[in-house]
């Protein structure tokens, strides 16, 4: 196995140069590098990331620490493809934690990350309050909020128009001539559910549609919760016509329920669902949908955090992504209402 003094003979230079050429350090001559990283090839050497951390006089260990509340979220998945393709290019890895949605879960690994030195994180708050990152922004931490922020605390994030988004799908269907429009919502503790929730509440204000509040249901975010809440629906003497489904496991579970109930779409229920996922023009049939880019998100988010990190004085941002309202055909208008 090659070692650092191995690399460094190879090439002719001391141990030192090597190691500032491993943490690129701009004071090492051009052609001192060069010979450097060609020794570094023909050896098939991989640098040693905690002797590596010791030597890094900047505190520099190009590591961001990524902690999301659902890893089998395709949203969440998206994100992370958006974040590591950011980190790569920037030469930067990604260590990630999978909290779902459980606080105590959540400072564990905020924990475990500190302990391996990230840079900074990358995070979805479980709600506005959240003392562990809020913890974490105090103790002077790059932090990069996504998807949802944190009550009074200057930090960056990055998310959608979570209301504007929720208003187009719900403005659709009204349009099309729904007046019982349900909308099945995610966990009452994050944010984008209050979001997504006044949203189609402003669209049926707009329109003089009445708020039904038998047909705004919800309990997690999850598929489970999208066949519960779909039957409970479904199980109302004066059922709804159209339901606005506020993420794509809650759409997932609640068509679930439709099949099994053999109910038409779009002929018996007309139905948009929030997140324009890869599987949305496979389903049967294809789902109406609000476009949010969970890679635009990540990647935006990891740019920022690598902005704080080499400036920590740089002023927070709130980055606010447009949504994109895809109409395919599990919609069709009503007649008679």
């Amino acid at each position: 196995m090659a070692s650092l003094r191995k690399v460094a003979d190879r090439a002719g230079v001391s141990i030192a140069t090597v190691s500032r050429v491993i943490n690129n350090d701009d004071k090492v001559k051009p052609g001192t590098k060069l010979k450097v990283q060609r020794a570094i090839k023909e050896l098939d050497y991989f640098p040693n990331r905690v002797a590596q951390r010791l030597r890094n006089v900047n505190r520099q260990n190009k590591l961001f620490g990524v902690v999301l509340p659902d890893i089998q979220n395709p949203f969440y998945v998206d994100v992370v493809r958006g974040i590591e393709e950011f980190a790569y290019a920037n030469d930067f890895a990604v260590m990630i934690g999978n909290f779902g949605q459980d606080v105590v879960k959540e400072k564990l690994y905020l924990e475990i990350l500190r302990s391996e030195e990230v840079d900074g994180f990358i995070i979805a708050p479980t709600h506005k309050n959240d003392e562990n990152v809020k913890k974490l922004i105090k103790t002077g931490y790059p932090v990069v909020c996504i998807d949802r922020g944190v009550s009074n605390m200057d930090a960056d994030v990055v998310k959608v128009n979570n209301r504007e988004g929720a208003y187009k799908a719900t403005e659709y269907l009204i349009k099309l001539g729904h007046r019982r429009i349900a909308h099945i919502t995610g966990d009452p503790e994050i944010p984008t559910t209050h979001e997504r929730i006044a949203g189609y509440k402003k669209a049926l204000t707009d329109y003089n549609v009445e708020i039904a509040q038998e047909l705004i249901v919800g309990k997690h975010s999850n598929h489970e919760s999208g066949v519960e809440l779909m039957d409970s629906l479904l199980d109302l003497e004066d059922r709804p016509t159209a339901v606005f489904t506020a993420n794509n496991l809650l759409t997932l579970g609640a068509l679930e329920t439709i099949h099994k109930r053999k109910i038409k779409i779009p002929d018996e229920i007309s139905i948009v669902g929030f997140d324009d996922m890869y599987w949305s023009m496979s389903l049967n049939p294809p789902l109406t949908a609000v476009r949010q880019s969970g890679f635009e998100i990540g990647k935006r988010a990891a740019e920022l955090l690598f902005q704080k990190i080499r400036d920590p004085q740089r002023p927070s941002v709130n980055l606010i992504l447009k949504t994109e309202l895809i109409i395919r055909e599990s919609c069709t208008e009503v007649t008679g209402n």
